[in-house]
């Protein structure tokens, strides 16, 4: 059984869906596990992560739509400490994931035809965000 693991640094541009993708599977091919686990963790708590469609990218924008919805700003929230979009951010995180668990066979990650993994910005301003990335297997 072997382990590794790595950080990702994801600068976002404000509110919306990053595919992470194309580099969570880079690490998984660096690290040559032939059979395991990959763990993904987003270290904040204004922002997310989602395994999600990736072929039509009018997923995203209802899902950043249906965000904003069920927690929207200025909706008199006590926490506003770091402006009116934070706590919102608190509560889209809070609805949606911080860690993904994804399994590892013949060296690739078994997700779906059309599933991407996507980190979820959900401040306004653009964030430097950090994704640990954790492999278990052999």
């Amino acid at each position: 059984m072997r382990q590794a693991s790595a950080r990702l640094e994801v600068a976002t541009k404000g509110k919306g869906l990053i595919d992470i993708s194309r580099e969570v599977h880079a690490f998984v091919a660096r690290e040559r596990i032939g059979q395991g686990l990959l763990t993904v963790f987003c270290r904040h708590t204004s922002a997310s992560l989602l395994i999600q469609e990736n072929a039509d990218p009018d997923v995203q924008e209802d899902l950043k739509h249906f965000l904003e919805t069920i927690a929207p700003e200025g909706a008199g929230y006590v926490h506003d400490t770091e402006g009116a979009d934070d706590m919102p951010a608190h509560i889209r995180a809070a609805l949606t994931q911080t860690s993904l668990s994804i399994p590892i066979e013949s060296s690739r990650l078994v997700l779906g035809t059309w599933q991407g993994i996507y980190l979820c910005e959900h401040r306004s301003a653009p964030h430097k965000r950090t994704i640990a990335l954790h492999v278990m297997g052999e």
